[in-house]
């Protein structure tokens, strides 16, 4: 996730790549070869990551035309190294068979940008008056509005529920029902206020988290992950790493349990004990735990605050 101080400018994607030492570090030892930057953004990794490693290329994925428009001028100095492609993770596993190069590394720095939230027009924040689109690609046909406007109760508490983890969902699904047709942000943040109990509204805005669970539902981000995660460990080379970026919980806990099958390899024996199933790992976890933002990044980036990065090494196949 990235950082604009300027949110007026509709192709300005000024950024502060968050823990992008850590990152850089847990690509080091991978071999050389072709690295996924599957969330592509601002290019702040992927520029770093270019100039510490002569040795290897990039090829860069976003959903968004204006972040590849501005990442490509940024990483031109790079030249025949870099290539980039408009598609999201559905798409992922084609375009590394195209390629046909070693898959040694890859990146995704899961959520929306800053530079995407920041621009009313894009509809991504309950802070600004604007359409209710949230679409990271804007060339899809499922927007905000329709989510809101057209599914139905028990589906909209769902998506808030799980996507969100809002409280009170059910409520909050059925105030948005009976306010329809909402046009604006302003819209959703008044009958998410309304359908929120005011104990729950003293514990911090809960637009954030409605806004989350309807922006994960638009782009299918939750779903998407998994099946992503599959492609990119299938196609890694031994020693290649995964790294992830997580803002929140639900995308966390789909990437902790995915990395943690991997490094099980399937296993069904007690934990703490030898496996004796047969069990191959894909992979070995490089931190147990996730890594976190310091205090100083946090200070200076306060977007980082909820980050969690885990990596994973891809193992040896079994004779």
């Amino acid at each position: 996730m990235e950082n604009d101080p300027n949110p007026g400018g509709a192709s300005v994607f000024q950024h502060r790549s968050v823990l992008l030492a850590e990152v850089l570090e847990a690509m080091e030892p991978v071999p050389p070869g072709l690295v996924l930057d599957a969330t592509l953004g601002g290019a702040g990794h992927a520029a770093a990551l270019l100039a510490a490693r002569s040795d290897l290329e990039l090829l860069g994925v976003d959903r968004d035309p204006d972040a590849l428009v501005v990442a490509a001028g940024r990483l031109e100095r790079f030249g025949t190294r870099v290539r980039t492609a408009h598609a999201n993770f559905a798409q992922l596993g084609d375009l590394l068979d195209e390629l046909d190069e070693p898959l040694v590394g890859a990146l995704f720095d899961l959520g929306v940008s800053s530079p995407q939230i920041d621009r009313p027009e894009r509809g991504f924040s309950y802070r600004f008056t604007g359409p209710l689109d949230m679409r990271m690609d804007p060339t899809q046909e499922l927007t905000a509005e329709v989510v809101v406007n057209t599914y139905p109760v028990d589906r909209l508490t769902r998506i808030l529920a799980d996507g969100g983890d809002v409280p009170a969902a059910r409520r909050v699904a059925r105030e948005i029902v009976a306010r329809r047709p909402l046009e604006t942000t302003d819209d959703l943040v008044e009958a998410t206020n309304a359908g929120t109990p005011a104990a729950v509204r003293r514990r911090g805005n809960p637009a954030k988290r409605v806004f989350q669970g309807v922006r994960l539902e638009v782009n299918d981000e939750l779903e998407s992950l998994i099946d992503a995660l599959d492609q990119t460990i299938d196609r890694l080379v031994p020693g290649g790493r995964v790294t992830v970026l997580a803002y929140h919980s639900g995308e966390d806990r789909l990437v902790k349990e995915r990395f943690r099958r991997a490094d099980r390899g399937g296993c069904s024996c007690p934990s703490g004990l030898p496996c004796v199933c047969g069990s191959t790992p894909e992979g070995r976890l490089i931190n147990r735990k996730p890594i976190v933002a310091s205090e100083a990044e946090v200070a200076a980036n306060p977007r980082a605050a909820s980050v969690r990065m885990r990596t994973l090494e891809k193992g040896r196949r079994a004779s």
